[in-house]
Order: C-alpha cells, then structure tokens, then sequence
C-alpha cells in the first residue's frame, strides 16, 4: 500500500550503517519515507547527526546526551557537550535524546547524577524553545515529572506503563511507538491504547529490527498494518496521523 511515513528517531550515523548509509537512506526514501529524525546521543553522534542533517534536506537532526553515558562522565564532557547542544541549537529540530535510564544504571549516585544533568538538558530545551526527546527507561515517571511543563515532549521508544502512559498523554506529550510493536505484546498493548493524536513512530536504528539483522528507516512502515491492525483503521490513516504529529511536535 502506498502511503508516505516519518521515522521519527534513528542513529543512521552508527557505524552499523558505514558500509552502506547512503544507499540505506535513498531506500527509505523511495519507499515512502519522507522524513527521519536523527538522535545524537554525545558529541560525536551530535556532530555526525547535524552533518546527516546538512547533507539531506529530510533529514532533521536532535543533540542529545544520552544518561547511558552519564554517570561515568566526568563534570568538563558533561560541560563540553551541554555547550555544544547550545551552540548549535538553530540547527537542531530538538534536543535529545536525554533522560533517566535506571535498567542499566542501578546505583544511587548514577541515578542521581543522571538526574541533575537531565535538568541542566531540559533547561536548555525551555531555555530556546526546542522540543525534548526523552529516553526513560525504568524512569519514565520521574522523566514525566521533570519535563510536565515543556510545551513539546517525546518520549521516545516508550516501554513504560499504561498508567504512566496515559500520564504523558493528559500532560499533552507525544509517545513514540518502536518496530518493537511487531512482535513485543507490551508494546503492542501500548499502542492500542495510544490516542492516534499523540503517536509518533519510529526504527531507533539499527536497534530493535522488526526482520532479522540490523533495522533501518525503511522498516517503520513493518509498524504501520500491525497499529492499524491493533486500532481497526486503515493503514492510510495510522501513516497520515503520525506524520501530521511528527511534523507538529518537531514544528517541521
């Protein structure tokens, strides 16, 4: 079925994709993929994601800082790329990924830590304006509570609760569903439950492949028929919905 779909996050400059981005990204073109978001995640991945973002006029780049990285960061990296995000703030659709990730990271002082850099990030987001693509694993209700007040939030590859979902829903915040929903129940019930006004989609490439192997923009329209599927649309409605709030939330 021919329909046009936003992969609303993906790290196309991993290096996954170094023997063939190119052509990866002119696949997913003609296949109906519009647009891609590019998340950083540090400085380099900033960096690569706004020359993505220079090189492909649909391509949109996000500066993020990753709480993966966070707690064995030191205060002058924390610094370094905070100042980097601000520098290159006009050239960025967002700013994230950022957040709290408590699965991997099960100390006290890591949390804590995570948690005062994700507030000098959200500053930053309130500070100029730019929508917060938050990554909130095991944290996302803290993640909800810091960021309620931000006029554009994501949460992006949302794996939390129904309960903390229609949270994010009623703050008027956007959840991003992952090609995970072809096969994983959770997130399938996450989507059925979903307003189709506040659904985004997305690959968060090369992760979480729907096929075998490594996952590309091309297969965010695997998530469109199992959504429709689960919402008893039409496939053209799921795909014109999620662009229409990608778009909105990215202010496209």
């Amino acid at each position: 079925m021919r329909y046009e779909v936003i992969d609303s996050h993906c790290h196309l400059d991993f290096p996954k994709f170094n023997r063939d981005r190119d052509k990866t990204i002119e696949r997913a073109k003609i296949n109906g993929v519009v647009g891609m978001i590019n998340s950083g995640i540090d400085y380099r991945t900033n960096a690569n994601s706004l020359d993505l973002a220079r090189k492909y006029d649909f391509i949109h780049a996000t500066l993020g800082l990753s709480p993966q990285m966070v707690p064995d960061a030191n205060d002058g990296k924390i610094k370094q790329i905070l100042s980097q995000m601000e520098r290159n703030i006009g050239k960025a659709v967002g700013i994230g990924e950022a957040g709290l990730d408590y699965y991997y990271c099960r100390t006290a002082a890591g949390r804590k830590r995570q948690e005062d850099v994700f507030s000098q990030v959200i500053e930053l987001a309130d500070r100029y304006n730019k929508t917060l693509v938050i990554h909130g694993r095991d944290g996302e209700e803290l993640a909800l509570k810091m960021s309620r007040d931000l006029d554009r939030v994501i949460f992006h590859c949302y794996g939390g609760s129904l309960e903390t979902m229609h949270k994010i829903v009623d703050a008027g915040h956007y959840v991003s569903v992952p090609t995970l929903v072809c096969f994983s129940e959770s997130h399938k019930a996450i989507a059925q439950n979903l307003p189709l006004e506040n659904m985004l989609i997305e690959t968060d490439s090369p992760y979480l492949s729907p096929r075998k192997g490594r996952n590309e923009p091309t297969f965010v329209r695997d998530s469109v028929p199992v959504i429709a599927q689960l919402k008893e649309v039409d496939e053209t409605e799921i795909a014109m919905a999620t662009i229409q709030n990608t778009r909105r939330a990215f202010e496209l």
